[in-house]
């Protein structure tokens, strides 16, 4: 049986390792196949064709095949649009990265969200920075509910009891939303809680989203950060930790 070839596929690189001395592995998010493994062959030489094109947070269209875990890389273009981002909204797409790398199984589609982390990149390259920090709120809420991994937030999760709008509530990674105890690090109203509810459900989930979350930064952020650490089991990601030695030099 000839092996599957997919040709003109929408892609971002994720992360590259060293395969050989002239050849790569590559992390590859695509929209129609999910986070695949790609083998570059001969891409480190200086006269690869790959050399120039095989760079993250750029929009890529890619042809590769193969049937095994690591398919083969037979063609890449860089699609254009936008140039690379720069210190931290890099950082900031490196981070998205991890997240992907971490939460998505591989072979898994998921086209909406790949659309979503289409608009993230886009802000990243934009260097508007005061728009950053609500923009992988927005992305944070939107990969997890993409995968399952994010409770409805119009009502508690252990009880499904309706929020009171003045009321508040904490997203907590081993029971979902509840009542907050006071002890809680942070808190949104029950009225808060609906609007970012609501905005994930409409038409332009980021843009909505993206609204939402500007209301709440403060608070939100540090539940997301704890619920994210929860299911990619770890205390810390990479990229985080990266941003924090950086700030302190």
């Amino acid at each position: 049986m000839a092996a599957k070839r997919i040709s003109d596929e929408p892609a971002y690189v994720l992360h590259r390792y060293d395969w050989s001395e002239s050849s790569l592995i590559l992390e590859v998010f695509t929209r129609h196949h999910g986070r695949i493994a790609l083998a570059a062959k001969g891409a480190k030489r200086p006269s690869s064709s790959f050399r120039p094109v095989l760079l993250p947070l750029q929009p890529l269209r890619l042809n590769f095949g193969g049937d095994a875990e690591i398919r083969s890389l037979k063609a890449a273009e860089w699609v254009g649009g936008h140039v690379m981002p720069t210190g931290e909204s890099l950082l900031s797409g490196y981070y998205l990265n991890e997240l992907i790398m971490l939460l998505l199984a591989r072979d898994d589609p998921h086209p909406a969200l790949f659309d979503i982390y289409s608009q993230v990149v886009a802000v990243l390259a934009s260097d508007h920075g005061e728009v950053l920090p609500t923009a992988l709120r927005a992305f944070e809420l939107l990969l997890l509910r993409e995968i399952g991994l994010l409770p409805q937030l119009d009502a508690q999760t252990l009880t499904l009891s309706d929020l009171q709008a003045q009321a508040r509530y904490s997203l907590v990674p081993e029971g979902g939303l509840r009542l907050s105890n006071g002890q809680d690090r942070a808190s949104l109203t029950g009225a808060q809680w609906l609007e970012v509810q609501r905005s994930l459900q409409t038409g332009a989930p980021f843009t909505d989203t993206l609204r939402a979350c500007a209301e709440v930064m403060t608070d939100l952020k540090p539940q997301l950060r704890a619920l994210l650490n929860y299911h990619c089991g770890v205390g810390t990601l990479r990229t985080r930790q990266m941003m924090r030695d950086i700030q302190s030099l």
